[in-house]
């Protein structure tokens, strides 16, 4: 009960008044290692993510967790409950994935395997997060969630579309968190969520360069898909073209 209370009372304080709860600050650190968790295709970003999230509900919630000095984000509170959520779902597929059997009946081993959504599911989720946006939107300002509210909108759809694309394995889903973090920056500075917003900054960059990851690991499997396929289809001239390079 000592840590609980400490953990929602202590501040990290600068001259000037200034000051960022800790519960920020330890959110976004165990929302940083579950990302680089999920670049690295590892089981346990899950879990991590999860109490990240529990704990920045509890920030975005200012009013009735006792910091009256932070405005309500009820878009950015709402949307910590949909990654608990949405990541007990991904824990699950990327546990079930791994125990799966190839071809060969040997494991696969890794948590997931990147792929491109493709072109429909593309279109799909350009609609559906316009559309979550706009529907989202007079809710939230129903609500009495900070202005501009319709960027708080579009955090949260873009957080339940990434969120959901990083279960499924889609490439994809780090642009979308691009797409957060270029509204989610200037929102979180103007209401004073400072820690948040640098922690925004720097997703912005580590997100391109888990796209990359992702991209490469994709390249390389479909590289050695289509040299299974050559070997399977002309077996004798590719163990001519082996033994000639020997």
């Amino acid at each position: 009960m000592d840590f609980l209370r400490w953990l929602f009372d202590a501040k990290l304080e600068f001259a000037g008044g200034g000051f960022l709860l800790w519960r920020e600050v330890i959110g976004n650190l165990f929302g940083l290692a579950s990302a680089l968790g999920g670049m690295r295709r590892k089981i346990w970003a899950w879990p991590v993510g999860i109490i990240g999230n529990a704990l920045l509900f509890t920030v975005f919630m200012g009013s009735v967790f006792g910091s009256a000095d932070h405005v309500n984000l009820l878009g950015q509170a709402g949307r910590q409950i949909m990654f608990i959520a949405v990541s007990i779902f991904g824990w699950y597929r990327w546990n079930q994935s791994r125990h799966q059997k190839n071809d060969g009946g040997t494991h696969v081993g890794e948590a997931v395997e990147p792929r491109w959504a493709g072109a429909r599911v593309r279109w799909l989720l350009v609609a559906a997060m316009v559309g979550g946006t706009a529907i989202l939107t007079p809710i939230f300002r129903a609500l009495g969630s900070y202005e501009p509210v319709w960027a708080d909108a579009w955090i949260f759809m873009g957080s339940l579309l990434a969120t959901y694309g990083m279960a499924k394995g889609w490439v994809e889903f780090w642009l979308i968190w691009v797409a957060v973090d270029l509204v989610g920056v200037p929102l979180l500075l103007s209401a004073g969520y400072f820690a948040s917003a640098f922690m925004y900054i720097f997703y912005g960059a580590f997100t391109l360069v888990g796209f990359f990851v992702w991209w490469r690991v994709r390249r390389t499997s479909d590289a050695q898909a289509r040299q299974v396929s050559v070997d399977s289809t002309f077996p004798d001239i590719t163990v001519s073209n082996r033994k000639a390079n020997s």
